[in-house]
């Protein structure tokens, strides 16, 4: 009986990290124009609590950041973000992250 419980307990901390889904933003601003760029862009999303992988294509005005689960990036909070970096925010896709 002892070892059905110890199993039980570890197979739900094995899967537990699985449930543990953030979300992946990819956002379109106008603007970025040179690496310094986006190393100021970075910066910023990385003073957020829970961002990882951040990357920017300065090609396509694209930037893309993943949140962790219970995280979230609204619109207001990166318009002003951006605007207040310089450039311009224009819309933002939001998708789950696969784990």
């Amino acid at each position: 009986m002892k070892k059905q419980i110890i199993a039980i307990v570890l197979s739900m901390l094995l899967i537990s990290p699985v449930f543990a889904v953030g979300t992946h933003y990819e956002m379109r601003v106008d603007g970025l124009a040179c690496p310094f760029c986006a190393f100021g862009i970075e910066k910023k999303l990385k003073a957020i609590e829970g961002s990882s992988d951040i990357s920017v294509d300065l090609n396509k005005g694209l930037v893309k950041v993943n949140m962790a689960e219970g995280k979230t990036l609204t619109d207001e909070k990166m318009k002003e973000l951006f605007n207040d970096a310089g450039f311009t925010y224009r819309s933002m896709k939001t998708t789950p992250l696969d784990k």
